[in-house]
């Protein structure tokens, strides 16, 4: 699987460092890395199909500082879809109403039919991406009843469809809507953070020796400016994955 790194603070703080740790455990998963910077309506994301520890250019990129408010990093290990740049990680997406939502993912999607019309459609082939062109469908739609969708409805559109996709699938991800950030994990230990003054930061595995909790799961969580900002419905689909489950991300990854 991939891991995930992402960054909600109140003032700008320069993050290279932990950048540079968070890559180096691009070890284990080789096939791409991510950075995305976000600052309101404007993701810039910068991303390669090649492993983030031989990257020359990842590694020219952090010798300059990076501050950041809000940010997400990814390293992928593939299960569905090709080693190429499409398929990596950051995706970001605007909506009919002109919001940028950015979004990470940690997980493979095994069954939620919803996601199959964006096939034909997606510049790659991840599920991930198809889970992003779904939130921005999902926020339209809404749109077209009421003009502006004001930040309770879309946190209860993506709690809603967070529950329903979580049976079944792993959804280890982080969404930016450009003025909040959205976590969810639904693994034991699927996700870590740490909480300094102004500030949490939280990564699959922890950055550090000390300092880090489990963060919550099977319940999606709103942050902005370092503050938890709401808690959304305890759905209890914990993912523990089976044998046939293993089987399909083995088959899958073996046609890449």
């Amino acid at each position: 699987m991939c891991e995930i790194f992402g960054i909600c603070s109140r003032k700008p703080f320069t993050v290279n460092e932990y950048l540079r740790r968070f890559y180096k455990r691009s070890d284990k998963h080789p096939d791409g890395w991510g950075l995305s910077v976000m600052n309101r309506n404007v993701s810039l994301i910068e991303k390669e199909p090649e492993k983030a520890a031989i990257s020359h250019y990842l590694a020219e990129r952090l010798t300059v500082p990076i501050e950041v408010r809000s940010a997400f990093a990814h390293i992928r290990y593939a299960t569905i879809g090709n080693l190429e740049y499409a398929n990596c990680h950051p995706f970001t997406r605007q909506d009919a109403g002109g919001r940028r939502w950015t979004l990470i993912h940690n997980g493979t999607i095994f069954d939620y039919p919803e996601l199959n019309r964006y096939f034909h459609f997606q510049q790659g082939s991840t599920d991930s991406e198809r889970i992003l062109m779904h939130v921005v469908a999902l926020m339209d739609e809404e749109a077209e009843q009421q003009e502006v969708l004001d930040f309770d409805r879309r946190f209860a559109l993506l709690d809603q469809m967070i529950c329903k996709m979580a049976r079944g699938n792993k959804l280890n991800l982080m969404i930016y809507d450009g003025e909040y950030m959205y976590v969810h994990t639904n693994c034991d230990c699927g996700l870590h953070y740490r909480k300094d003054p102004g500030r949490i930061l939280i990564s699959t595995a922890p950055l550090d020796p000390e300092g880090w909790e489990v963060h919550p799961t099977n319940v999606l969580v709103a942050y902005q400016n370092g503050v938890r900002k709401k808690t959304g419905t305890d759905h209890g689909h914990s993912f523990v994955m089976n044998e046939e489950e293993m089987k399909y991300i083995f088959q899958t990854f073996s046609n890449l």
